[in-house]
């Protein structure tokens, strides 16, 4: 049994329009709502055995503040260039490239491929919201297995339900 943590980047600022949106930077919701979402999975004892995420700068800093919360070393934090703008398909296939020794692992990015991903692997219709964590099982022992029949909705978390 797998455990996949399906983590939307906290929220962004869009205040200065000479970044690009590679670059863009959390704001200071984003910058509140991301410790509350790791300490919520520290209250939980959940511990990733490996964190992935797109290397755009709102993701790195989520999961930098997760991690470090989490007590897993950032510089562990394995970024994937394909995340960033990824389509479901790209999503899926960084889920067979991972190490099957991994169990439960945290992937940070963007919408809108949790989205696609929560709609057709676990019949979910709500929008994933910035800093929301999405608790999948996964009936498999290796990654490459993950389908659609093999996926459960454990928890959907998101910042407004804890303020």
């Amino acid at each position: 049994m797998k455990k996949l943590y399906l983590i939307r980047h906290a929220k962004s600022s869009w205040k200065n329009l000479t970044l690009s949106d590679f670059d863009r930077p959390l704001n200071k919701r984003g910058k509140v709502d991301a410790p509350l979402m790791a300490e919520l999975l520290k209250e939980k004892e959940i511990k990733p055995d490996l964190i992935i995420a797109s290397p755009a700068y709102r993701t790195r800093k989520t999961a930098q503040i997760i991690a470090n919360r989490l007590g897993y070393d950032k510089k562990q934090i394995v970024y994937f260039e394909s995340l960033y703008h990824a389509t479901l398909e790209t999503l899926i296939d960084a889920f067979k490239y991972l190490d099957d020794r991994y169990e439960n692992v945290f992937l940070v990015g963007h919408n809108p491929s949790i989205n696609y991903f929560a709609k057709k692997y676990l019949n979910f219709d709500k929008n994933i919201v910035t800093c929301s964590i999405l608790e999948i099982s996964i009936n498999c022992i290796i990654w490459q297995d993950i389908k659609k029949d093999n996926c459960k909705l454990i928890s959907y978390e998101y910042p407004k339900k804890y303020k």
